[in-house]
């Protein structure tokens, strides 16, 4: 297959990526840099499969050649980028999904949405199927990325039922692992970030709150396998195990060896008290389910970081 893959230099389109390269397909990678990394694509200069295009897709967007797939995972996605870029982050979930389902219906190609967990908000139904509709705040702070992956996947719809487009949804829970920025304000960057500079360990609210982990490999593998034998309606993919972030904060500090302490500051308006997705579906219908533990992957991530810590510090001397 060719595959167009907006947001490719990002943390997860990366990966995605580097996934279907290996399995032999080639892959048109679109970004423009805005929370992406060229460090992130770097290693495939020069690959015979890999073609990059520098390009904000919420502009008018047309990529030459067939093409098979238009996997769409371009958006700010953590809260200190979709706060800093609230317009890019709203136009690229409307604009730019509205571009990439044009793309991939002008090229009769299978369209595949990366929406979050995000859509539920702070769900009133624990835990979380995709048959529950969100407790959202459209006029908050996270409204505009809340709202804008809720329009993309109305728009999807709209497609695959007005435009017979061959559409998937992915509802992406927490994912973390190597290639996450380290001041991108996700919670397990954070705290190993932290914890590696020897910095106090940052906990909002009590701590109490919960989150469900999932290692980029499991997540990717579901990703893929929803590619190619999901259907339109969206699907969780994400791990079922709930943890605190307290819970979280103290295998960090286990891992890495640290003497930092544990603070805690204010919870940010609208934060999800918890956070847990219902996998049935991709159980029965992708045969898949996570199976990096937490502390597997966790330790994992804390090396790629010492390396990411220790080069940065290096740079600086």
């Amino acid at each position: 297959m060719r595959v167009l893959i907006t947001g490719a230099a990002g943390f997860l389109g990366s990966h995605l990526t580097d996934r279907f390269l290996s399995e032999g397909h080639h892959v048109v990678g679109l970004d423009n840099f805005i929370t992406g990394s060229p460090d992130n694509i770097a290693h495939l200069a020069g690959h015979d499969r890999f073609e990059f295009v520098r390009h904000n897709v919420s502009t008018y967007t047309y990529v030459a050649g067939p093409l098979d797939g238009v996997l769409h995972f371009a958006s700010p996605a953590s809260p200190i980028d979709y706060l800093e870029h609230p317009i890019a982050t709203l136009k690229v979930g409307a604009l730019g999904t509205h571009n990439a389902l044009g793309l991939a219906k002008s090229k009769n190609a299978r369209f595949f949405l990366a929406s979050t967990s995000e859509v539920y908000g702070d769900p009133l139904v624990h835990p979380q199927p995709e048959s529950y509709w969100g407790n959202v705040n459209p006029i908050g702070p996270r409204g505009v990325y809340d709202e804008a992956k809720r329009f993309a996947e109305a728009m999807t719809m709209a497609y695959h039922r007005a435009h017979g487009v061959d559409t998937r949804i992915v509802r992406i829970f927490n994912t973390y692992g190597p290639r996450m920025r380290p001041n991108d304000g996700r919670v397990v960057s954070n705290l190993i970030v932290q914890a590696l500079a020897g910095e106090p360990l940052t906990i909002y609210g009590d701590g109490t709150q919960t989150r469900s982990f999932c290692y980029v490999d499991d997540e990717v593998e579901g990703i893929y396998r929803l590619f190619l034998r999901g259907d339109s309606e969206p699907t969780n993919v994400g791990n079922p195990n709930e943890y605190t972030v307290r819970q979280l904060a103290d295998l960090v500090v286990e891992l890495t060896g640290t003497k930092s302490q544990i603070v805690k500051k204010p919870l940010p308006q609208d934060d999800p008290k918890v956070r847990q997705p219902d996998i049935s579906r991709a159980r029965k219908l992708l045969d898949w389910e996570p199976r990096v533990t937490l502390r597997d992957g966790v330790s994992r991530t804390i090396e790629y970081f010492r390396g990411v810590t220790i080069g940065a510090s290096a740079s600086k001397a």
